[in-house]
């Protein structure tokens, strides 16, 4: 049975990266409330979704071109005939060290490639997806939300991290910036910006391996210290689903006079 109160059942909803981890989660949330979601992602292979009112398609999409971010878009507006929510969720993340004082050079230290491939899908993807999505939103003169992903690390920094916590700050500069933008064109724009999460297969061996020797700690040591919750107040790492109650509350109605801020759902973890 489809919750109502927050009144999504009928709205088109994109969110990138959503075949797994965080976005699956956001994208099966929306459905479980009517709405009609466009999953986009690298994957070529559809993830399985439950369905009751809303309706579901997958796009295979590169948000960091284009031309495939454009395709996507106009393939949306074809088959649901407008776009009233983007959540701007795909990101990557490759710890790499800014200087690597055992070996220069070496294979977690940070090079260009690496530089560009998380700028790229982070900030680059979210420009081209949001600037893609607004062009229609302001076509059909229906206003809209835009909601962009971002990370607590963007707000504090963290170790090992640089590249990543850079381009999530650069999000929460874009949410800013957009929502002076779009407000008087009744389109919001907001940002969450989730804490540690309960794990998922986006927390791969290598990215383990990666992060922990930027650390200068061994793989066991890095998982250990995903249960010390001492910075955390709640006690506990944030669940998936209690971030995608979030988007879908701010995605809606409920939430039309919140605009240009970015919330921290992170259990009230601080640099303290």
């Amino acid at each position: 049975m489809t919750d109502s109160w927050l009144q999504l059942k009928g709205k088109t909803v994109i969110v990138t990266g959503g075949a797994s981890g965080l976005g699956k989660v956001i994208s099966q949330e929306y459905l479980n409330h009517g709405a009609n979601v466009v999953v986009c992602d690298l994957n070529s292979e559809a993830p399985d979704f439950t369905t009751s009112e809303g309706k579901v398609m997958y796009i295979v999409t590169d948000v960091s071109n284009k031309e495939s971010v454009e395709a996507m878009v106009n393939k949306t507006i074809s088959s649901f005939g407008q776009i009233d929510i983007l959540v701007n969720n795909a990101g990557i993340n490759i710890p790499r060290l800014l200087v690597d004082s055992k070996e220069s050079n070496g294979k977690y230290e940070l090079d260009e490639i690496v530089f560009d491939k998380v700028m790229n899908v982070n900030v680059k993807g979210t420009f081209f997806c949001t600037q893609a999505v607004v062009r229609h939103m302001i076509k059909a003169r229906k206003g809209g939300v835009i909601i962009n992903i971002s990370s607590e690390c963007g707000l504090e920094g963290s170790e090992g991290q640089s590249v990543y916590a850079a381009s999530k700050n650069a999000i929460n500069s874009l949410t800013r910036s957009w929502a002076k933008e779009l407000g008087r064109l009744g389109i919001r724009v907001v940002g969450v910006a989730p804490g540690i999460l309960e794990k998922t297969g986006l927390r791969t061996d290598e990215y383990e391996k990666a992060l922990s020797y930027t650390r200068g700690i061994e793989v066991e040591e890095l998982k250990a210290g995903y249960n010390k919750l001492s910075t955390i107040p709640l006690g506990r790492v944030g669940k998936l689903k209690e971030v995608a109650d979030l988007v879908c509350y701010l995605g809606s109605e409920r939430a039309s006079y919140i605009h240009g801020v970015t919330y921290n759902i992170a259990g009230g973890k601080t640099r303290g």
